[in-house]
């Protein structure tokens, strides 16, 4: 058994814990793990083993002095070849820290690799990798898929038998959907409370680091540490940070949560919906009031108005991987555009180039007040439409996902919307850059389900009062 986040943190820190020996030792059993699972594209064994060694001399003061940190590939770590999944960005090593891996190190965390995820951010179930890379396969089950786009940083969270947090990213549900299907717990804040800085872009009004692991106090720890204002990235919220550790001792005694009646609906399967129904009950015996509550405005525009914004901000943001100043090349021949062509047409994936052709389809002269104007007027309409809910409600609750993990057989069925379909939960919270956290509370066969949980802007710490009640009502019992 793990002994409790805090008193490992303890020792690191009073030099109890052997930094190197253990780093060699997590560095083991992660290829081990990756040979099996692919949640990796690259391990950094001379970065951990650098780290751990520096730890040895400074730990003292290090708030996260050990805590071991796997980051996803679109989040920058420095001489690390960070690619978003994508192999247009293959050989691309960042000068520079993004932000979040910076406060991680600083505070004595250790990075052991960067994990796998679909390209770009493009998908719901880590099947979109790019060419070249392996498709990571589901910690319970191996014939089912992680979800995505944090596909490895929700099947390594699940697996590690050390102390770790995976970074993750989310655009329209990225963080949540791999935690669901891989019964961890994935964080989601505030659009703008997590430095944006180093990020490779999917959809810049849309994008947000977030932690994910099966121990809250970690998860706590960390999503307090890269939370705060950073000059470096303009849309960085000016706020203070909160100690969120500490709201995992509070009560829920009181709180009034809204069950999202359209997720009860066609199209949820019959175990996720008994697992909500349970989750209800749980929630009661807790102390909550629960009722239900309609956001049909929320629930029937959020995939379309979703895909219209993030498809535009995706299609203007890989613009600039054309083969000319980093990643991928080709020789050059030919005019410009036949050269761009060539490099994009060779080294994209095919959700990539679907993604691309919508947005630059949505922002085309005629159709953009047709499209792009009239989602960013839907989207505005929903952020009321939640401001509404949160002066009834503390927090609002849906499942994350509307079906159990799929095969990868079932998967390859889906049509490219049904796929998008997936996002039906995921989406309205993201577009309205609200918290949110899956809660891995109820099994299927095995199978984890989880839960999402929906707080107002800025109110994280609720959602972590409650993991700390759902964690507390399941040790009594």
């Amino acid at each position: 058994m793990k002994m409790r986040i805090d008193e490992y943190i303890e020792k690191v820190q009073n030099g109890k814990v052997d930094m190197v020996l253990k780093t060699k030792k997590v560095l083991a059993e992660i290829k081990k793990i990756n040979k099996e699972y692919h949640y990796f594209n690259v391990i950094c064994e001379d970065l951990a083993l650098e780290q751990a060694k520096t730890l040895k001399k400074n730990a003292k003061s290090k708030r996260l002095a050990g805590l071991f940190i796997s980051v996803k590939d679109c989040i920058n770590v420095k001489d690390v070849e960070s690619t978003a999944g994508s192999r247009i960005l293959k050989g691309y090593k960042p000068l520079f820290n993004a932000t979040a891996v910076q406060r991680v190190i600083d505070e004595g965390a250790i990075i052991i690799g960067k994990t796998s995820q679909d390209e770009f951010g493009f998908g719901s179930f880590a099947t979109n990798v790019g060419l070249g890379y392996k498709t990571p396969l589901n910690p319970v089950d191996k014939k089912r898929v992680c979800g995505g786009s944090s596909g490895g940083s929700g099947g390594i969270s699940k697996l590690a038998s050390f102390e770790h947090v995976s970074l993750g990213e989310s655009t329209g549900g990225s963080i949540v959907a791999p935690a669901s299907f891989c019964g961890v717990i994935g964080f989601c804040p505030t659009y703008g409370r997590v430095s944006r800085y180093g990020l490779i872009d999917y959809g810049n009004s849309l994008d947000k680091i977030g932690a994910m692991g099966t121990n809250p106090e970690a998860v706590a720890l960390v999503q307090e540490v890269i939370s705060g204002h950073d000059q470096k990235d303009s849309t960085s919220l000016e706020v203070p940070t909160v100690d969120y550790a500490e709201y995992l001792e509070k009560s829920i005694k009181g709180f009034k949560i809204g069950v999202i009646e359209e997720s009860m609906g066609k199209g949820v399967d019959v175990q996720v919906m008994e697992a909500l129904n349970q989750t209800i009950k749980k929630l009661e015996f807790i102390g909550a009031k629960v009722k239900k509550i309609s956001l049909k405005q929320i629930t029937d525009y959020a995939v379309p108005t979703y895909y219209i914004l993030a498809t535009t901000e995706a299609s203007t943001n890989l613009a600039k991987y054309c083969g000319m100043r980093y990643g991928a090349h080709e020789k050059l021949e030919g005019s410009f555009n036949d050269y761009f062509s060539t490099v994009r047409s060779k080294h994209l994936g095919e959700e990539a180039k679907r993604r691309i052709m919508l947005g630059s389809f949505a922002r085309m002269a005629g159709y953009r007040d047709a499209y792009y104007i009239k989602a960013q007027q839907s989207r505005q309409l929903m952020v009321k439409e939640y401001q509404k809910a949160f002066k009834d409600y503390d927090l609002l609750l849906c499942p994350t996902m509307p079906v159990i993990p799929p095969t990868f057989n079932e998967a390859k069925k889906l049509t490219p919307l049904q796929n998008y379909m997936m996002d039906v939960m995921t989406a309205g919270p993201n577009l309205a850059g609200l918290p949110h956290a899956s809660i891995p509370l109820i099994e299927h066969k095995g199978l984890p389900i989880g839960m999402m949980f929906i707080a107002d802007q800025l109110k994280e710490e609720k959602l972590f009062q409650l993991i700390g009640a759902l964690q507390q009502d399941e040790v009594q019992n």
